[in-house]
């Protein structure tokens, strides 16, 4: 324990000196280091922290603490090798390794949960503005009350809209950024509701409030259960406590009772 902590001393005092360069050994092992990158690291990089953030620069971060790390499991394996020391090093960095990656997928999937339950409610609002506007007025007009999380994308298809790309694109990029399963469907029928004919308006609307009332209907349901699914954990765990506790007492006072008798 004490030679781990000394190695530790030492790898620090070197990095911060720079006698350890992590930057250069990144630099020049790049295209070495990128085979390590998860296929969707950059697009959770970018999910977790904001389109303009830098994917690169996180996982240049990754690897150089992952560099120190092995440095530091190396000269501990160095001073007491056995099998097993380096089946545990190998596991250690495997896990460190890992752990931002786990750590973005678990915020993605949780964001997903919350873009799902959101995402009906915010169409709802596009339905009513529509019924005024045009589309793309009615989902400029939406970004000031809608969802924090729906903002930045809403903001990017305004400014494409406006531009100039009357596409389908605009819409489709939305539905990717935030790809629950229903948004790429609904996405497609605001386009269709976005470029139809003004007599045909009504008909279109229609259609589209029947898609979103379905939705909502979905989401309130998957709400219930999630609530039912949380309250029947506690439930679980509550009677696991009390019959574990229970038998705790039982097996106490039979213990007592074969006391006395002896």
């Amino acid at each position: 324990m004490e030679f781990a902590i000394v190695v530790l001393i030492m790898v620090f005092v070197l990095s911060y000196s720079g006698a350890i360069s992590t930057k250069k050994l990144y630099e020049d092992n790049k295209k070495l280091f990128a085979m390590l990158k998860e296929k969707d690291y950059d697009f959770l990089i970018k999910a977790r922290y904001g389109g303009d953030a830098d994917p690169d620069l996180y996982f240049e971060k990754r690897i150089k603490n992952l560099i120190l790390e092995i440095i530091i499991v190396v000269a501990i394996l160095l001073f007491n090798f056995t099998w097993i020391n380096l089946i545990i090093g190998a596991i250690i960095l495997i896990v460190l390794y890992r752990n931002q990656y786990s750590s973005l997928k678990g915020f993605y999937k949780k964001n997903l949960t919350a873009i799902d339950q959101n995402l009906p409610y915010y169409l709802k609002s596009i339905e009513i503005l529509a019924q005024h506007y045009t589309i793309p007025v009615a989902i400029s007009r939406s970004i000031e009350t809608a969802p924090d999380m729906f903002k930045e994308g809403l903001t990017e298809m305004v400014r494409k809209i406006d531009e100039g790309d009357a596409s389908i694109d605009p819409y489709m990029d939305f539905a990717k950024k935030y790809p629950v399963g229903d948004s790429l469907r609904m996405m497609r029928l605001l386009y269709r509701l976005s470029i139809g004919s003004q007599e045909n308006k009504q008909e279109q609307l229609s259609v589209f409030s029947k898609s979103v009332s379905s939705l909502q209907n979905k989401a309130r349901e998957q709400k219930y259960q999630a609530r039912l699914d949380k309250m029947e954990k506690k439930t679980m765990l509550m009677l696991l406590v009390t019959g574990g506790g229970t038998m705790m007492v039982l097996f106490f006072a039979m213990v007592m009772m074969m006391m006395d008798w002896m």
